[in-house]
């Protein structure tokens, strides 16, 4: 696996945002959760660290594993519940900084896909519940890392920097089950954008709802952390206008049109034979 540069990102922007470090009582050391205000009100947020004290040693450089998804499930399913009967819902955002989920025989074993779908399931009715979800991806978010904290987002908003990183895969992983070199690879996302690693092709693709710039992403300065607070903002105000039943709003961007335009006939199509089964 690709070594990870931004690994402290999570933490430093988690613990910017918040003015807290996040741990729960009882929860693993790699999972961050904190209330603090954003804007004119409270907004619950998400995040993973690396934890070298982890019971398991797969999940130790903020990595998705089992304690981070059920016990990040509860944490979200804790804010629902509080929220359940209040005319508008605290924002959650997920501060993304997670390098793939746990490869782990025992992850295997207990149930990493249980744990990884639960919370994504959480995300989910967050959403359509009324909690504009909004991820701030500040590092990595890769494979089951972006499945889990990303995905299900009503917006997602990207550090436009070199180390940071969306994809289904790393290019060695990718190399390999394609029977292709890394440089072969690139060569081949010259032409074919979904295949290219840089942030900039993914943003072409019309997931992100921005791509920021941002003067220093590995330490936070005050100016930075305001842009980034009013993108946040922006963004929340966003996603209380917008369905929040589907995201098919990522679908109607330029970009998903421009570059998606195959993917979206082919998921239309399988839309209309559905709705004539």
């Amino acid at each position: 696996m690709s070594e990870c540069k931004t690994a402290k990102r999570g933490r430093a922007w988690f613990e910017a945002l918040t003015g807290k470090d996040g741990k729960m009582p009882d929860g693993p050391g790699s999972l961050m959760v904190a209330e603090a205000a954003l804007g004119n009100e409270p907004a619950i947020f998400v995040g993973l660290a690396p934890d070298p004290n982890s019971r398991f040693p797969r999940a130790r450089n903020a990595e998705v594993g089992l304690e981070e998804g059920f016990y990040g499930t509860r944490a979200l399913r804790q804010v629902m519940a509080e929220d359940a009967d209040k005319p508008v819902k605290r924002p959650i955002i997920s501060v993304v900084d997670s390098i793939c989920q746990a490869y782990g025989r025992r992850e295997e074993l207990v149930g990493i896909h249980i744990a990884a779908a639960a919370i994504i399931a959480a995300f989910a009715e967050a959403r359509m519940a009324g909690h504009p979800v909004i991820a701030l991806i500040v590092g990595r978010a890769v494979s089951g890392s972006f499945l889990t904290l990303c995905a299900q987002a009503n917006h997602m908003i990207a550090f436009d920097d070199p180390e940071v990183l969306i994809h289904a895969m790393y290019q060695d992983a990718a190399a390999r089950i394609t029977k292709r070199t890394v440089e072969e690879l690139n060569k081949l996302a010259e032409e074919i954008v979904p295949m290219a690693y840089d942030i900039r092709s993914f943003n072409k693709l019309g997931g992100l709802y921005r791509l920021m710039q941002v003067a220093n992403p590995d330490a936070p300065c005050p100016q930075t952390l305001a842009e980034v607070k009013d993108a946040l903002i922006q963004a929340i105000a966003d996603a209380r206008q917008s369905s929040r039943d589907d995201l098919f709003d990522r679908l109607e961007t330029e970009g998903a049109k421009t570059y998606r335009a195959q993917s979206i006939k082919v998921r239309d199509m399988m839309i209309e034979q559905w709705n004539q089964a």
